[in-house]
């Protein structure tokens, strides 16, 4: 068990990352993502949402979206299930004067509920026409179970790297291969990079060993000893 609130808030502080920028790229409100890091999950207007933009929200910052939803389920999600129907035992048939009492029961019920319905009419008239939850005019409404998948960027790269399976030597330049060099060094196992850009230039040694995200979208790298990739929003080729 941990605490997704304080785990979300971490991994955005530790990328020097800002409410606004998130909200743009994520299209979440900041008002949402703010509750998702304060575990104020009644903010949001639904379970179904706060799965959909807490799995975004964690794959934005890098992490496993699942694991953040299945801890979620597992501590505010409650099964309910209905009791079985008991049967009823016969009962004797009601005297005269019971049955005209039950009639007269009948009737004040039957009034009350009239004037009830007129009041709920009256009131349903008189009401504003409900608007659209604010935040959500331009998220599709999703089914149980549906999955939010974090926008891709058009015009930029931002591309996480995280040593998953042992140390991996890398040199990243900006736009070329002689362009400026942004990291050079050792990625060791458990450790994570984000970069970004319009265009990586990047060498390393040990492909298999990371596990990349560009763009929101995982991408797998294929083994084989010292690589030359080259990184657009795109995707991820090999250099010439």
């Amino acid at each position: 068990m941990f605490e997704i609130g304080n785990s979300l808030r971490e991994a955005r502080l530790r990328q020097h990352l800002e409410f606004p920028e998130i909200e743009q790229a994520t299209k979440i409100r900041g008002k949402y993502l703010r509750a998702l890091e304060d575990e104020q999950f009644d903010v949001l207007p639904a379970q179904t949402y706060v799965k959909g933009f807490l799995r975004s929200y964690a794959e934005y910052l890098g992490l496993d979206g699942q694991l953040y939803v299945d801890e979620y389920n597992s501590r505010f999600v409650v099964g309910e299930e209905d009791a079985p129907a008991r049967p009823r035992r016969s009962a004797p048939p009601p005297s005269r004067g019971a049955q005209v009492q039950s009639r007269v029961v009948l009737l004040t019920l039957l009034g009350i509920a009239a004037v009830t319905a007129i009041v709920i009419v009256a009131w349903t008239w008189g009401e504003p026409q409900k608007k659209e939850p604010v935040g959500l005019g331009t998220t599709p409404a999703q089914t149980p179970g549906a999955v939010a998948k974090p926008p891709v960027a058009t015009n930029g790269v931002r591309l996480i790297v995280t040593a998953m399976r042992g140390n991996c030597w890398l040199e990243v330049h900006s736009g070329s291969a002689t362009g400026r060099i942004i990291f050079q060094g050792t990625l060791e196992r458990g450790q994570r990079h984000v970069f970004t850009g319009r265009k990586l230039w990047i060498t390393l040694d040990r492909p298999e060993n990371l596990r990349t995200i560009l763009n929101g979208r995982t991408r797998v790298l294929s083994g084989g000893g010292v690589k030359t990739l080259i990184v657009t929003a795109r995707g991820i080729r090999p250099g010439v």
